[in-house]
């Protein structure tokens, strides 16, 4: 009967040392996914960055075309207008 209960002992450690092996595995592949995943967000936020980067470039380059267009419109304006005031004069002489 000692035998017997040494020997369940025995066998219940070992099956709980496979477990726990089991288990340990389990934990391990959990904390590899995990830093996959970390590291991946890592890399979204980094290109989250750059197109945000990349954007704000953008929207300076096309604020200073606006400038640019409102500067020529105004120039053309000007243009026209004192080509109209030579024209009236032409015309009145």
């Amino acid at each position: 009967m000692r035998k017997l209960t040494i020997a369940g002992f025995a066998m219940a450690a070992a099956l709980t040392a496979g477990c726990a092996t089991t288990d340990e595995g389990a934990i391990d592949d959990a904390n590899a996914t995990a830093s996959s995943a970390e590291q991946t967000a890592d890399n979204a936020l980094n290109t989250a960055n750059s197109a945000n980067s990349a954007a704000s470039s953008a929207q300076e380059t096309a604020n200073e075309a606006l400038a640019a267009a409102k500067a020529a419109q105004k120039s053309a304006d000007e243009a026209n207008e004192r080509a109209k005031r030579m024209l009236e004069r032409a015309s009145q002489k």
